[in-house]
């Protein structure tokens, strides 16, 4: 649902904690944007934010460390054409802000397209209701957080005696923006943000030879630290513990080119890197990516078909509003297999001639927006995970992910599966380890030959990386099989 009421709401909260302790009002933004406006700009924003956040981290049976802070400032932006002046201060003072803005109107030094007339009267842009506006961090007090640590560490130590070490982490964040833009929009948020995360060693000794493995646990979202009752902490810890034992009995992979089923939630990081990142706006405005000037063809596999969706309830990925006061939208990037669009910041939306889809977004008021993803995913198919593994004549069946990178240019990527299988003849053999996962996105897409009826959604543990810039996100996939991928290993 698409209203301005609770944006109304939200408001309130951030004038109490951006304007009013500062002595600025609407009239003050007013002002500033048109200072910045009195050369010619195509858009100019102002974006206020405070941020509360807080960590907690457990080893060894005790709390080591803990953390709290709080940040806040306005970061002002004037655009005209390709350029973009931007200036911020963490002093939320008339003085700062006017200053900021006298500075970018630098902008106007050649070449803008028009002038901008900034809007006289303020109107609230509209917003979603994704997740509740309260402060996370005050709905569990210090004791309860070490408890909740406590709990983690000794229910991950009951499940097997080759776990010699636990660490746990609890971290959660309050974050209030606000964004006031040239036409007289202005729209705020108010995002809770919480994780929980663990990691267990397990070691065991065969022959006189120690073997320590890693494993690893832990999921949150936009909702406060009771979403971590003992059924979820039970989840987490279970991977964790899942993933080390697992590896220690894995052999070393076997490389070469080979039929890959990926499975099912973060695996779907892949697509996030390999594809995600070549549907981004920027990338494509000028040139740079392998899906640049393809709208409308096809890029993929039937069946093939991918989202990028900021409206899903309570999910880390997920914004009321995008970071230039746009409520987040639902968009469909890839439908069976036939690209359909990029995702859009305001600029290169402007620049390419479409609307903006919602994904203007910031790591923080001291940075620029960009297009980003929010929670992108893939949907499912028709094949059980079964079929899909007993289709598997020779190949690999990777279940998690660890580190990856790649080429947006050319599509190209290399990602570690932290936790994978060999498969002959339809039949999980073994676990195995040091398997790397190479290929082209926009050519692997294509390869796509089996699409799971299980789509599943991270636990909510993603954080993206773009130009030095990091911000939450959330992936998802059902179980794939991709032919043809090179698989780096040991053996």
């Amino acid at each position: 649902m698409i209203s301005r009421e609770p944006t109304i709401e939200r408001l309130a909260v951030a004038r109490s904690l951006l304007l009013e302790p500062f002595g600025l009002t609407e009239a003050t933004l007013a002002k500033a944007l048109a200072t910045i406006a009195t050369h010619r700009i195509d858009d100019a924003d102002l974006y206020f934010q405070y941020t509360r956040s807080e960590g907690w981290s457990l080893e060894e049976g005790i709390v080591k460390s803990g953390s709290f802070g709080i940040d806040q400032g306005v970061g002002v932006r004037a655009v005209a054409g390709e350029k973009t002046a931007f200036a911020y201060s963490d002093d939320i003072t008339e003085a700062a802000l006017m200053d900021a803005a006298r500075t970018v109107r630098t902008i106007a030094a050649a070449g803008q397209s028009r002038k901008v007339k900034v809007g006289t009267k303020q109107k609230v842009g509209a917003s979603r209701v994704l997740y509740a506006p309260m402060d996370p961090i005050a709905t569990l007090d210090s004791t309860q957080k070490v408890a909740l640590l406590e709990k983690v560490e000794k229910l991950a130590r009951s499940k097997d005696p080759r776990i010699v070490q636990v660490m746990a982490g609890l971290a959660g964040e309050y974050d209030v923006v606000m964004v006031a833009r040239a036409d007289g929009t202005l729209a705020a948020d108010v995002r809770p943000l919480v994780r929980l995360s663990v990691t267990v060693i397990a070691e065991q000794t065969i022959g006189g030879e120690v073997r320590r493995e890693v494993g690893s646990g832990g999921g949150g979202g936009r909702f406060g630290f009771g979403y971590f009752h003992d059924d979820v902490i039970e989840g987490y810890v279970q991977d964790a513990v899942n993933a080390a034992l697992t590896n220690l009995e894995s052999r070393p992979a076997k490389a070469g080119e080979m039929s890959v089923v990926l499975g099912p939630g973060w695996p779907g990081v892949l697509l996030h890197e390999a594809i995600g990142h070549g549907l981004e706006g920027d990338f494509n405005r000028k040139g740079s990516s392998a899906f640049s000037g393809r709208v409308g063809q096809r890029v993929a596999a039937k069946g093939v078909t991918v989202l990028d969706d900021g409206t899903i309830p309570d999910r880390r990925g997920s914004l009321n509003v995008d970071d230039e006061g746009n409520a987040s939208q639902r968009n469909v990037l890839i439908e069976d297999g036939i690209l359909k669009g990029y995702i859009q910041d305001s600029m290169n939306a402007r620049l390419m001639g479409v609307a903006p889809t919602g994904n203007g977004r910031r790591e923080s008021y001291a940075a620029v927006p960009m297009p980003r993803m929010t929670n992108t995913y893939m949907l499912g198919g028709d094949k059980t995970r079964e079929e899909i593994v007993a289709g598997l004549k020779r190949g690999l069946y990777a279940t998690n992910f660890g580190g990856g990178q790649v080429d947006i240019t050319s599509g190209k990527f290399v990602f570690s599966a932290s936790e994978a299988f060999w498969v002959e003849n339809g039949k999980i053999q073994y676990p195995v380890k040091g398997a790397t996962i190479i290929g082209n996105g926009p050519d692997a897409l294509t390869r796509v030959s089996m699409i799971g009826n299980d789509m599943k959604l991270d636990p909510g543990v993603g954080v993206c990386g773009k130009e030095g810039q990091s911000v939450p996100v959330g992936v998802g996939q059902p179980t794939l099989r991709i032919d043809r991928l090179t698989v780096g290993g040991t053996a």
